[in-house]
């Protein structure tokens, strides 16, 4: 970004944080007789469920599914209007977006589209409830701001811890200072994945299936996986890995606790594909540090068992998906389960407190849509995208990281406390899964980076820069 793009962006970022939408800037405002209208995008897997709350939620009708899969497009139109939906079914988004009778979009689509498919949703005058990660690469989450302003629309970022009261509550609880300053806050996510299998040769695409819609702005490749749906999160060209899957939702569960804004100033990371050879691309094994000037963040993804043979995965106090706020006098866990729940801890593992409550981050959209006030979301755009870019990091760090072994590993990253901690956990994890270290190495890397300029600076920094934006394939562009 130039400086002045760079204060453009910062203008959105405020206004996507607190404006209220003018009348004219709607065309007209939802009042309370009126139903919201959603189509949601992308009906497999999330879809499901956007389908399904939306549904439920009174003065809302979902009046249009839209998806490349017509296998999936039919079934899910089937059970929609079971529970009494009267919809119209798209194959082409571009067909829907054209629709006067949608007031708003709901996207749960794979990873490549977000970025692409908000834009586009908002230049066609919609409001847009779009699922994390907000973006397949930095750049775009800077358009999707940018987006929320130049047209305006509200965007709501698919972050559903944001609209829990549990940890909500708890924040306020530790800003107040009972248990003193954070000093580290960690995001875990051991989630069991198995070999998505290795291929010899180009896959046929299952019928029903437009492939060229279906990859949108990635490049034109033959498919190279066995499962068509859902393993494209492990492939660089469609995915983010676990990082920017369920990791998504932990970093920014972290950042907040932080009270973190914006970016950090550094990422180490150090991680590989252990434990098998497969299609798969992304770090199934990842630990990653993000220097802040409060705390650091320390992430990690596990996707191996606790040991080789067993089923059972790691965890940390109990937790093997969730947060761990670490302060001067205690610590706060968030377990990821619906987000309902946060416990605090005094020095000596006794209970200090608990939290429950979940909120509903659908009626939350909906509630803004109505009002037309950007400070009724609990998830604004600019957090999507700040959060979402917290995957992108590491991803970019590690693809641009070199091998080392592990006493060279331990020499460059064991000193850091927290990091040093984290990664001799992470070589006890691997060596209980048999992964020889020496045959596969840890791919490690550090990074400098302007939190302000968003972008990468020092040594390394032009090969990481040309990963904050991919080249889309046209006619699938971005343009504002």
């Amino acid at each position: 970004m130039t400086r002045a793009s760079r204060r453009t962006f910062l203008k959105a970022g405020a206004y996507a944080a607190g404006a209220t939408l003018s009348a004219s800037a709607w065309g007209r405002v939802h009042g309370s007789n009126q139903d919201v209208r959603v189509a949601v995008v992308g009906v497999s897997g999330k879809g499901k469920d956007h389908i399904a709350r939306f549904h439920a939620l009174p003065g809302v009708r979902v009046v249009a599914l839209c998806d490349v899969d017509t296998n999936a497009l039919g079934q899910a139109a089937e059970a929609a209007r079971k529970l009494g939906a009267k919809l119209k079914t798209f194959a082409d988004y571009r067909q829907l977006l054209e629709q006067h009778d949608v007031d708003a979009v709901s996207i749960a689509t794979p990873n490549h589209q977000h970025g692409l498919q908000g834009v586009w949703a908002m230049q066609a005058g919609k409001d847009v409830y779009l699922e994390k990660p907000v973006s397949h690469d930095v750049w775009e989450g800077q358009r999707l701001v940018l987006a929320a302003k130049k047209y305006p629309r509200v965007v709501q970022a698919g972050m559903q811890n944001r609209s829990s009261v549990a940890i909500r509550d708890a924040i306020a609880w530790l800003k107040e200072g009972h248990i003193g300053r954070v000093t580290a806050a960690r995001g875990l996510c051991y989630k069991r994945r198995v070999s998505i299998g290795k291929t010899t040769g180009p896959q046929p695409v299952p019928p029903g299936v437009d492939y060229d819609r279906w990859l949108g702005p990635a490049p034109q490749a033959p498919l190279r996986r066995q499962r068509f749906h859902y393993d494209w999160h492990w492939q660089w060209a469609t995915g983010n890995g676990d990082i920017g899957n369920q990791g998504n939702h932990q970093l920014d569960v972290a950042r907040r606790f932080l009270g973190e804004a914006g970016l950090p100033a550094r990422v180490v990371t150090a991680g590989g594909r252990f434990g098998y050879e497969d299609d798969g691309e992304t770090p199934n094994t990842l630990l990653a540090l993000y220097e802040y000037a409060s705390a650091p963040l320390l992430f990690e993804v596990r996707g191996l068992p606790e040991q080789s043979g067993s089923e059972k995965m790691d965890a940390q106090r109990g937790l093997s998906v969730g947060n761990i706020i670490e302060c001067e006098g205690g610590s706060v866990l968030v377990p990821a389960a619906e987000y309902t729940s946060a416990q605090a801890f005094d020095r000596d593992g006794r209970l200090l407190k608990e939290w429950s409550g979940k909120g509903d981050h659908y009626e939350n959209f909906i509630r803004a849509v109505r009002s037309r006030n950007l400070k009724d979301l609990t998830a604004p755009i600019i957090e999507g995208h700040v959060s979402s870019a917290l995957s992108h990091l590491p991803n970019i760090s590690h693809l641009t990281g070199s091998p080392r072994g592990v006493k060279a590993t331990l020499g460059e990253l064991g000193s850091r406390p927290q990091l040093g901690e984290a990664l001799g956990r992470m070589l006890q994890h691997l060596g209980a899964n048999g992964v020889d270290l020496e045959r596969t190495p840890l791919v490690v890397n550090s990074l400098h980076f302007d939190p302000n300029s968003e972008r990468f600076i020092g040594d390394n920094a032009e090969p990481a820069n040309a990963l904050l934006r991919r080249q889309a394939r046209e006619p699938y562009v971005i343009s504002l």
